[in-house]
């Protein structure tokens, strides 16, 4: 047996060593609403994981219960293989950076830094050794005398992060640290996080609405809807293999066909048909979306030889997004296909001409059209 703080005295888990959280079957209900429901999870030590969603799916909620600021209706929660229900959030292994730094304006960045460690009662000269350690881990050693109404907010947000990783937690809670930040300063800071996490080995959970944020930093994403995890993997399966059209159309972009499947496991619709390498498993006549992503589009302005996966319309706009041209096409009946092309060698067309996109049944994810897809592109007919 091992005892933690106060006389609470838990078993742990060998098999859960220091930075390893594990949610079992956790719930929390506010009045007749479920803000997580049922969701079991584990975190693996050294891991960074983005609880990904919506306002309202329950991923900040998921982050106060690991901190100790709400407490799960049931379930359990360990952190380094212990139970931390009914332990205080400063008496747990963890620390939390919120999208406010929440940095006491009165403080010099050094006294912000050393207040947990001073409340604490560590000694002086081992305060004074951790405040610069973090400030340098930061680069934010030559700042420590401002105030920080005298900094940035990108400048701000780092001090957050060396006051939670002055002492030295097991558990990096963040929620949405980077959400006030302007678009640059916002993707230089993500670089930044995920470089220090791999440097420091600490275990990060990392909540964010931002798609792009849990793509480009996390080992595993766990998408959150409606309390729920609707799936959890890798940034690559999660964009390539989503496991349905809510995944799908909530990572990046998709083009969703709306039909039913035919006895050759294709979506028909009264423009044609659709077909896909790998179909939906379902019954004939059974109604189904197909998704496809813009940028497995092709576009040209000649008309394809016989092939099943082709659409036309008329060129409505080229947008220039850097390295990549976006072409909006209209298909008629008030639907549009959007798709992307890497500027080198990317067609030569005239707005308002007729275009043809086409695309490979490889790249075509097929569901049960009853699945929503938030965050989609409208759903064409052929």
């Amino acid at each position: 047996m091992t005892t933690t703080s106060g006389a609470i005295a838990v078993e742990k888990r060998p098999d859960e060593p220091a930075g390893t959280v594990v949610l079992d079957s956790v719930t929390k209900i506010f009045g007749e609403s479920t803000a997580v429901d049922n969701i079991s999870l584990r975190v693996e030590p050294g891991e960074f994981l983005s609880l990904l969603g919506p306002s309202g799916c329950g991923k900040t909620t998921t982050l106060r219960m690991l901190a100790g600021f709400e407490t799960p209706n049931s379930g359990s929660i360990r952190i380094s293989g212990e139970d931390v229900l009914g332990i205080p959030p400063y008496k747990r292994n963890v620390n939390t950076v919120f999208q406010a730094y929440a940095l006491f304006p009165h403080l010099s960045v050094a006294e912000n830094v050393a207040y947990g460690l001073q409340q604490k009662k560590v000694p002086k000269a081992e305060v004074r050794e951790k405040v610069v350690s973090a400030l340098e881990m930061v680069k934010m050693r030559s700042f420590a005398d401002r105030k920080p109404t005298q900094l940035s907010g990108g400048q701000q947000q780092r001090i957050a992060l060396a006051r939670a990783l002055v002492n030295q937690p097991a558990v990096l809670l963040l929620d949405e640290p980077l959400g006030a930040l302007d678009r640059q300063l916002r993707e230089e800071m993500q670089l930044e996080l995920k470089l220090l996490q791999s440097q420091l080995g600490i275990t990060f959970i990392f909540v964010t609405h931002d798609q792009g944020e849990a793509l480009s930093m996390s080992d595993r994403i766990a998408i959150m809807r409606e309390g729920k995890i609707e799936q959890l993997a890798d940034a690559e399966t999660i964009y390539s293999s989503p496991t349905s059209a809510y995944v799908a159309g909530f990572i990046g972009q998709q083009n969703f066909f709306e039909g039913t499947l035919n006895k050759d496991g294709n979506l028909e619709n009264s423009g044609g048909k659709i077909r896909a390498a790998i179909p939906l498993s379902a019954q004939t006549g059974t109604a189904v979306r197909a998704a496809i992503r813009p940028e497995d589009i092709t576009i040209d302005s000649k008309e394809p030889g016989p092939q099943i996966n082709a659409i036309s319309g008329s060129l409505v706009s080229i947008s220039h997004l850097g390295e990549t041209l976006q072409y909006l096409v209209d298909v008629g009946g008030g639907h549009t296909v959007l798709a992307r092309r890497p500027r080198p060698g990317a067609p030569r067309l005239e707005l308002k001409s007729k275009v043809w996109c086409t695309w490979t049944p490889e790249s075509v994810l097929m569901f049960h059209a009853h699945e929503e897809s938030p965050g989609s592109h409208d759903s064409p007919e052929e």
